[in-house]
């Protein structure tokens, strides 16, 4: 715009020089025919650049305002871009959280699934060995007949669970007896009086998916107090420790995945637990403790999907794998 303005500016002053040189008083033999003309195309090159002048203006004002709204609208495309970045990246990392507690679940319901056709299996056989008992004990053995020679041999009584028969009452009467006979209470077995282990075990197992903590403590610690030596008890304490976890009680968290460890060496939840020990011990700030359970997991466990987890952590850490020594 200011080259424009200086261009015209001499351009209007070599004509204006031009004008006072032709209007100078001249001898009569100057007035010729070719000044005139070259007058009359100063005057016509003056009209010219001024309408020129005019539409440069115009057309840069025109820019000028193009240019502001460009500048305007790629304003609000950059907020508006930014703002879907921001957007994308919460929705990317709660779906992120949602994929991984979705995983757990499912894993933890394969876990139940698995476990649970392992008890239905142990139940079945547990039947047909009551069934086969039952008919021992209806159909007896016959013994053969005595000889007339000799006093017929007294048989041995086959070993049929006789019902109770209380002692006499000081009053001299005896309580019914037989198959009709009512049972106390505290003659059933306290065995009886447990909760059904694999009902107990799923249970807690349901309430963990959905978040209900406190039942599925509760049901679980249920399974480790009445059957404390089942493989069941085992995993029960691995999913007290995921209750603690993600209750961010890391302490009691690596107490119950110690229980898996040292009580439960066999069981399928072992490797999880150890992985899960490693990375709480890492969250309270035990660097070397943390670091020697995931060796220590890779080692015991290495073509596992825990184990290859581990090494990702181990790695990101810039921490060299080194196979740990046993424990003993």
């Amino acid at each position: 715009m200011q080259r424009t303005h200086a261009f015209r500016n001499r351009f209007l002053a070599a004509a204006f020089a031009v004008l006072v040189v032709v209007s100078a008083p001249m001898p009569a033999r100057a007035a010729s025919k070719e000044i005139i003309e070259l007058q009359t195309q100063v005057q016509q090159l003056m009209d010219n650049v001024q309408r020129i002048q005019s539409t440069l203006d115009s057309r840069f004002s025109v820019l000028q305002s193009l240019s502001q709204q460009t500048a305007d609208d790629a304003n609000r495309i950059t907020a508006t871009v930014t703002a879907l970045q921001t957007k994308l990246a919460a929705q990317t990392d709660a779906m992120s959280g949602k994929l991984d507690t979705a995983s757990g679940q499912a894993q933890a319901l394969n876990d139940s699934v698995d476990e649970l056709k392992s008890r239905i299996a142990k139940l079945d056989k547990s039947i047909q060995d009551l069934q086969a008992q039952l008919q021992n004990i209806q159909n007896p053995p016959q013994m053969p007949a005595p000889t007339p020679a000799a006093p017929a041999p007294v048989a041995p009584a086959p070993r049929v669970p006789a019902p109770r028969v209380p002692a006499k009452a000081e009053g001299g009467e005896t309580p019914a007896s037989g198959p009709s006979a009512a049972i106390a209470p505290s003659d059933l077995p306290a065995a009886n009086q447990a909760p059904p282990l694999a009902e107990t075990f799923q249970a807690g197992v349901r309430d963990l998916n959905a978040a209900r903590y406190d039942l599925a403590t509760g049901e679980f610690q249920d399974v480790i107090h009445y059957y404390p030596q089942d493989e069941l008890a085992g995993t029960a304490h691995y999913y007290l420790g995921e209750i603690s976890y993600h209750q961010m009680k890391l302490t009691e968290a690596v107490k119950a995945y110690n229980a898996v460890l040292e009580g439960f060496p066999g069981n399928t939840k072992a490797p999880a637990a150890q992985l899960r020990k490693g990375m709480a011990l890492l969250q309270m700030n035990r660097r070397d403790a943390g670091i020697h359970e995931l060796r220590l997991l890779i080692q015991r466990h290495p073509q596992t999907q825990e184990a290859q987890q581990a090494r990702t952590k181990l790695n990101a850490m810039g921490v060299k794998i080194v196979a740990a020594p046993a424990a003993h």
